[in-house]
């Protein structure tokens, strides 16, 4: 007898599956019903969760960014100094991307083709680029790193931290015995 999974279970099956075939299909090649198969429910189970493929992909959008977001928070918040914090944050995002391994793809890479959904997934990385800006300008030694402390050098560091971040976990996806540390991942 099949054990019924509770209606966020099933949501958190659904959301995985999800995450896989947009991974490896993108946005437009992603259906429904690949989807459903995926998480072993018929497509009408999906859209009792999600009212479209829009929804649920704009769901994971949001779900990993902010889990990401709470990732840097936890672990760069703290009088520590930001020598010892860095690392740490390094090591629990690159663990975070290890453990949703669709992760990286979904986010980083443009994979929709769908004009609305970019635009929504670029609202997205702005709030959490938002996020980020005020931190970055606080820390001590800010303005030595980005130049000056005008926003817009803190925002053009940013903009250099994100993108060897994210271009470093889409080559690490595309590698994945070689562990965010440099050593090998056991088999």
């Amino acid at each position: 007898m099949a054990v019924r999974l509770s209606k966020r279970a099933r949501r958190e099956v659904i959301e995985r599956a999800a995450a896989e075939v947009f991974a490896q299909r993108g946005y437009r090649g992603a259906s429904m019903d690949e989807i459903a198969a995926r998480s072993g429910v018929s497509a009408p189970v999906v859209y009792d969760h999600f009212s479209s493929k829009q929804e649920l992909h704009l769901r994971l959008l949001e779900r990993h960014y902010a889990e990401l977001r709470e990732v840097w928070g936890e672990h760069l918040a703290g009088d520590d100094p930001l020598e010892d914090r860095m690392p740490r944050a390094f090591d629990a995002w690159f663990h975070y991307l290890q453990t949703h391994p669709y992760a990286a793809r979904l986010l980083f890479a443009d994979t929709t083709g769908d004009p609305e959904v970019q635009a929504r997934h670029r609202e997205v990385q702005a709030r959490s680029r938002a996020m980020a800006l005020p931190f970055l300008a606080r820390e001590p030694g800010a303005e030595r790193i980005a130049g000056s402390a005008d926003a817009e050098a803190i925002d053009m560091t940013w903009e250099v931290f994100r993108a060897v971040l994210q271009g470093l976990a889409l080559w690490w996806n595309e590698h994945p015995h070689v562990r965010a540390s440099g050593s090998r991942r056991p088999r």
